[in-house]
This record gives C-alpha cells, sequence and structure tokens, in this order.
C-alpha cells in the first residue's frame, strides 16, 4: 500500500509538473503570435517555435494546396500546440513575393519642424524681477509653436521678430501639443539686459543627423532608412515634419564604443540630394526617390515568420561610401509579434567590425539585416552596456510603410 501511495503521489506531481509546462507554453504562446501574418502563394505557413505549432484551416493542416490562393485574399487559421491543444486564431493575407534594392549606404538628413520646437524655459530678466511669461501662460517643453496672432511661424526668427515687435501687448500664441492643437494668451516682457522683449522660451526648427539607408522600393519608388524616428536630441520626442530631404553622405571616420558609451559615425553630407522627406515616424524615414538607384539586384523580402534565430548578416558603411557585410546573430524578441519596432535582438559577431567601431554605433541605424538571401530587417539600437548588442525591426514592418506612404501620396495626388 505505502508503494502505491508513493507510485500515485509521484505520478500527480509528474502530471502536475505537466499540466504547469503546456500551461506556461500555451502562455507564451498567445503572447508570441501576432494576430495578422502574411505569405507568398503556394507557401506554407509555419511559425517559427520552439514547440511544434500546426495551422489549421477548415479543419485541415495548411498544405500548398490550400495556400495556393488568390493574390490579395484573406483566410483564418486556426494554432494548435502538437497539433492538439488549441491557442489562437490568426488572419492570414496571400501576397505576392516582394523585392527591394538592399541599399547600406550612408545619407544625410536635415528636418524641418513643423513649426518652432520649445526645447527650454527660463525666465526673462527684467527691472521687477525674473518673469517667465511662457510658464505662466502654461507653454511646456516639447511644444510646437505655429503661429502667433494668426502669422503662421516657420523659423526660430519668425518666432523672434514677432515677440521682438510686440511691445508688450497681449499675443495669441498657436501651439501643437501630443497632436493636438491649443491657444494661449501671453505678454512679452522687456529684458533689462538686452532692452527687447522675450517670452522665455527657447525653440528648435531643424535639425540634421546621419543615417543609414535601409531599402529603395521601385514599386513604389520610396526609399527609405534608419528603422526608427528622427527625436529632438533635447526632448527625446519625435519631430513633427514640415518638410526635409535626404542627402549622399560619407563616412570619414568612426568613434569607437564602448560600455556605457555608444560610439558615432562621423560624416559629411555631399548634398546631392536622394529624396524629399514624406514620413517621419518611429519606423523610420521614408520619402520619394529624386535620385537614381541600381536595380538591376534585387533581394526578396522575408516575411516575419520566416526569420529564424541564429546566422545572419548586416550591410553598413564604416568608412568612405560603398556598404559591407558583417557577420552577427540575431534572436526575436519575446514581443517580436506585438511590437511595429524592436522586434530583434542583433549581436555582432565579426570582428574587423567590433575592431572598427565596437560594434553597433550611432549612425548605423538602418543598416540591413540580411539571412538566406533575404533582407530581414534592419538595425535600429545599440544597447548602452553592450555595443557589441542592439535592436532590429523587421522589414516586412519597414515594407508595409513604405506602401502607405506611397498609396497616401496617389491620394494627395488625386
Amino acid at each position: 500500500m505505502k508503494v502505491c501511495r508513493i507510485i500515485t503521489k509521484t505520478l500527480f506531481f509528474i502530471a502536475l509538473a505537466l499540466s504547469i509546462a503546456i500551461f506556461s507554453t500555451v502562455i507564451y504562446l498567445v503572447n508570441f503570435v501576432d494576430s495578422n501574418y502574411k505569405i507568398n502563394s503556394g507557401d506554407n505557413f509555419v511559425i517559427d517555435t520552439f514547440v511544434p505549432v500546426t495551422a489549421e484551416y477548415n479543419g485541415a493542416k495548411v498544405t500548398q494546396n490550400v495556400t495556393k490562393n488568390s493574390i490579395g485574399e484573406n483566410f483564418s487559421v486556426d494554432l494548435k500546440v502538437f497539433g492538439v491543444i488549441p491557442f489562437s486564431t490568426v488572419n492570414v493575407e496571400v501576397v505576392d513575393e516582394l523585392y527591394v534594392a538592399v541599399l547600406g549606404n550612408p545619407f544625410g538628413m536635415k528636418i524641418y519642424t513643423n513649426g518652432v520646437l520649445v526645447i527650454d524655459i527660463s525666465s526673462v530678466p527684467t527691472e521687477s524681477g525674473n518673469k517667465n511669461p511662457a510658464e505662466t501662460a502654461g507653454i511646456k517643453i516639447g511644444d510646437y509653436i505655429t503661429a502667433v496672432d494668426g502669422k503662421t511661424v516657420y523659423t526660430n526668427e519668425d518666432l523672434a521678430e514677432i515677440i521682438k515687435n510686440s511691445e508688450g501687448m497681449e499675443m495669441t500664441i498657436d501651439l501643437v501639443r501630443d497632436n493636438k492643437k491649443k491657444q494661449v494668451k501671453l505678454c512679452a516682457e522687456k529684458s533689462k539686459e538686452t532692452g527687447e522683449y522675450h517670452i522665455g522660451v527657447w525653440v528648435r526648427d531643424s535639425s540634421a543627423g546621419i543615417g543609414t539607408l535601409t531599402f529603395y522600393s521601385p514599386i513604389n519608388d520610396i526609399v527609405c532608412g534608419l528603422g526608427h524616428g528622427i527625436c529632438d536630441e533635447d526632448t527625446g520626442d519625435l519631430l513633427s515634419l514640415n518638410s526635409g530631404e535626404l542627402v549622399s553622405a560619407e563616412i570619414l571616420n568612426a568613434q569607437k564604443g564602448s560600455k556605457g558609451s555608444p560610439g558615432e559615425l562621423e560624416g559629411r553630407f555631399t548634398y546631392d540630394t536622394l529624396a524629399d522627406i514624406d514620413l517621419n515616424c518611429e519606423i523610420g524615414v521614408y520619402g520619394t526617390l529624386k535620385d537614381t538607384i541600381n536595380v538591376s539586384n534585387l533581394t526578396e523580402v522575408a516575411l516575419k515568420q520566416e526569420v529564424k534565430d541564429g546566422y545572419a548578416q548586416i550591410l553598413c558603411t564604416v568608412k568612405g561610401e560603398e556598404p559591407r557585410l558583417y557577420s552577427c546573430e540575431i534572436a526575436k524578441r519575446s514581443s517580436a509579434f506585438h511590437s511595429t519596432t524592436q522586434n530583434l535582438t542583433v549581436t555582432i559577431t565579426d570582428e574587423e567590425l567590433i575592431e572598427a567601431t565596437g560594434g553597433i554605433v550611432q549612425g548605423m541605424s538602418g543598416s540591413p539585416i540580411l539571412q538566406n538571401g533575404k533582407l530581414i530587417g534592419a538595425v535600429t539600437h545599440v544597447l548602452v552596456d553592450d555595443p557589441t548588442k542592439g535592436y532590429g525591426i523587421f522589414a516586412e514592418n519597414m515594407l508595409e510603410t513604405a506602401q502607405s506612404v506611397a498609396e497616401e501620396q496617389l491620394k494627395e495626388a488625386s
């Protein structure tokens, strides 16, 4: 009897452990998989996970016969662990294979804000003490001043001239904060030091920097880079775009990164305009090509579920204007399919690149990542504590954004 009790207890704990393991696996998969996927016509739908997952369509496994559907067709697929335990239903869209010209070239960017960005607020020293009209009126760092008394403000000089000539009279300031319009009223104060009127703000109307081009899409004439948005260096907020352009650039030197100190590519603009910037968003900069790009050698864009953990290569430029391939290791993050950015971790393994830069440095954002002959993503960030590591974005996400930019242009043209 005692032996039976021991066996029963052992089996109970084994069953409990298995139940916990299965439950944990299901929870992980629910959080891991996305709700929407694309597949190429004729391909199986497969998700790369650490446990076997089967996809069923109308009760049958997704096979070549099922997925030979018309381009643009959508259908739902049921996912099961070990082919038994259902845990999610996802939407699948059949798409044509998509090809782009992979770049990896350095570029310069010049961006002009929609209005002027408030980057700091300070007091105005007056004869009756320090005063801050902007702060009193409720203006905050990160606001965009777009107009004063109905006059559009494009540059720092525009704002300074209007305030200078206000003679301390009440003004109506038009602001944009968190994409919402707002109005405040204030009176400029006369500085006892300069004798001129001020409202107590420091503003910026433009930004510039160097990054890496990811790809050019010949089907819609869009070129893109960075894989993350252009943000203000003081506020950290995404810059609101009024206009801007991408220009060619040359890398002169690389400041090597180290733990706690990210490196940087140093370069210069060569001022051949590549594209006007149509969109600055959290997953990169996108513009309509104005120059010419050799599209004789196109590369297929991998769909996100095709990306495998393991060996890959990044294409980047650390000297001059010509990109080179360097080895790296990639791994999908736990939130890979639920995020539009930072889908991958990237670890530089190429000794030559580590020797030259320490790993990933500022200016390499946008460097294409290739695996098995396909474009799978782009480098976006470096980890400050370890410059050999960083994050990357799926190429599929960037291509979707490029397509949306082209569609928006067609709407505006019509």
